[in-house]
């Protein structure tokens, strides 16, 4: 009976004779190729033929690969929390939303999308950071995500806390110059260092513009809120050219007006989203170390990220989910549905 269950599974996660451990990039693996268009691609098992608890935990249940060969895109977890400045956690997020992301199916009725029918897509596990070395862990991050984007393969991240955005940002630059950046957030991260240290989840934007990583004048951020040390916490971000939305100006709106204009400051160019579950207000993600009171709603993040369907997305990330303090799952749900969302707004995603 085992044997029979172990293989129905190895059959619906695409594996062979079994799946390989998200374990990280390095180790060599098979590779998957989209090859022609007509070519089958990797599909989320159907929960009509293999019961949600059953299978290998990876996001929605996709084949795990070691190599980025041959993919169009990839789901990456990024398992740190060692730069944060508040409630730890969030190194047990990517764990946390691939198990609540087998509630996920392979289309998006409400956008069109069919992401399954037009991408190779994967796990690639987790990046192997080093949690006791913040420095060295984005040296690690920083690595695995050259190699991704060389193999041009669109990464989409599952945090960790937001320090993982700034290296994954250097390999992003490395490939396509300055980018664009959309960033969702109760904060701007670009605080200059804290406690005498430079790199942090409250720096990775500063950190960013220092290195010209950035396109600043292609940097949106939405959602932003919350107490602050000076009644102009803003400063920096506008001062650099980013333009910053507070969450008040977006209270019992729609966001669809909004990134119509976004729409138009990316234009044609690469453009990277970085979604902080905290934008967000806690009633719906608690799961999270630093809430921040009346945030976005869920049904705004899906807009914001609706909103960049047909732009040129490089890559993106949903950071800072903490999971000691989700009990119920729902934070990382929510993370699941809008990693799904992100894929759904990739380009070359067929839109019916």
């Amino acid at each position: 009976m085992l044997r029979r269950v172990a293989a129905g599974c190895a059959r619906a996660l695409g594996t062979g004779g079994g799946a390989r451990p998200a374990s990280g990039l390095s180790p060599p693996g098979r590779s998957a190729s989209s090859g022609s268009p007509d070519a089958p691609r990797n599909q989320p098992p159907s929960s009509e033929f293999l019961a949600r608890p059953v299978g290998v935990c990876s996001m929605m249940r996709l084949p795990v690969r070691a190599s980025p060969e041959g993919l169009d895109a990839a789901f990456v977890g990024v398992p740190l929390d060692i730069g944060t400045s508040n409630r730890p956690g969030a190194r047990f997020g990517p764990r946390r939303i691939r198990e609540e992301s087998v509630l996920l199916r392979t289309a998006n009725p409400s956008t069109g999308a069919l992401p399954f029918q037009s991408l190779m897509v994967a796990d690639l596990g987790d990046v192997n950071v080093n949690l006791y070395n913040l420095q060295d862990s984005c040296r690690l991050i920083r690595e695995a995500y050259e190699k991704i984007v060389a193999a041009g393969c669109i990464p989409l991240t599952l945090g960790g806390d937001h320090t993982i955005t700034y290296p994954i940002l250097q390999a992003m630059a490395k490939k396509h110059g300055p980018v664009g950046l959309l960033h969702v957030d109760a904060h701007t991260d670009t605080a200059d260092k804290a406690l005498g240290e430079k790199v942090y989840h409250g720096t990775p934007f500063r950190r960013c513009v220092d290195e010209g990583l950035l396109d600043c004048e292609r940097v949106v951020q939405v959602g932003i809120r919350g107490s602050a040390t000076t009644l102009d916490p803003y400063r920096y971000s506008r001062s650099q050219g980013f333009r910053v939305v507070l969450a008040e100006d977006c209270w019992m709106k729609s966001l669809v007006p909004l990134m119509a204009d976004v729409r138009r400051q990316m234009g044609g160019k690469p453009l990277y989203i970085s979604f902080d579950i905290d934008g967000l207000d806690p009633a719906y993600a608690p799961g999270t170390g630093t809430p921040e009171i009346a945030g976005l709603t869920p049904s705004q993040g899906l807009e914001i990220i609706r909103g960049c369907q047909g732009l040129n997305v490089v890559g993106c990330d949903l950071v800072e989910v903490s999971p000691p303090y989700d009990p119920f799952g729902n934070t990382a749900l929510l993370a699941a549905n809008l990693l799904f969302e992100m894929l759904c707004a990739l380009p070359k995603v067929t839109v019916v």
